[in-house]
């Protein structure tokens, strides 16, 4: 009951029409802005911060969840038209990208945006009634148990990745490698640095997803010589039924 009695108190200051409007404008201003490469969540909303300074309390934390989602939702849109992905659409550029170059952008794009909203309220219902219960659970894992929890995590890769079990285990691997270079968050102590300053906060995942595609789609498609588009025409955003009845699933 005290959950269902925080969500009626949280919405009752959230539906209001000054609200509202600071959420629209956020996340107006947070999808295009975070339409720009490399530029995740996080780091749009600490440009976009700024806007909140003159704004009540309540409607600056609204604004600046609307600039979070929206960020979220541009990045899936320059990952599906461009292949050129941020860190949380990695996954968006695979699947959506190959939509785009057979004239489907629009429907990658509703689907992207449709299902980012239905589970992102999936999770946060769970999450408010949950959150107590898996918070007591969080405190009774030890070394163990996380070690047991990154190899079922590295397992679930592996078979989820195209190609054989060894090529996406030695894709773990290598993420592994490139994830123990920069500071050590327990010691201080730097490893495989090299003495280089820039990598003592780590490899960047952005950095390396750009690399990996949208570099890596620029120079494949200047080495073909074949002049692309990735809109081909008009972008029709509303599905037809039959694709509709697809996606629900």
């Amino acid at each position: 009951m005290e959950a269902l009695h925080n969500l009626a108190f949280g919405f009752e200051h959230a539906l209001t029409w000054s609200n509202l409007m600071y959420c629209a404008i956020g996340c107006t201003v947070g999808t295009l802005v975070g339409l720009l490469p490399g530029l995740g969540p996080l780091a749009t909303i600490s440009i976009l911060l700024p806007l909140t300074y003159s704004i009540p309390t309540g409607g600056a934390l609204i604004m600046l969840a609307g600039i979070y989602y929206g960020a979220q939702y541009g990045d899936s849109v320059s990952a599906i038209t461009m292949r050129i992905p941020h860190a949380s659409s990695i996954v968006a550029c695979i699947d959506g990208y190959q939509m785009t170059l057979k004239g489907k952008c629009g429907l990658a794009l509703f689907t992207a945006g449709v299902s980012s909203f239905i589970g992102g309220t999936v999770a946060i219902v769970v999450l408010t009634f949950l959150a107590p219960s898996l918070g007591e659970v969080a405190f009774l894992f030890g070394p163990a148990d996380y070690c047991a929890l990154m190899l079922v995590g590295f397992v679930c890769v592996s078979f989820v990745t195209t190609g054989s079990l060894i090529n996406g285990m030695s894709m773990c691997l290598i993420g592994v490698l490139l994830g123990s270079i920069g500071t050590d968050v327990n010691s201080g102590m730097q490893r495989f640095t090299g003495d280089l300053p820039f990598l003592a906060d780590g490899v960047g995942l952005v950095s390396i997803a750009l690399g990996c595609f949208g570099i890596a789609e620029i120079t494949k498609n200047l080495d073909s010589g074949d002049e692309r588009t990735p809109f081909n025409g008009t972008i029709k955003l509303m599905p037809t039924w039959p694709e509709f009845k697809r996606i629900i699933p």
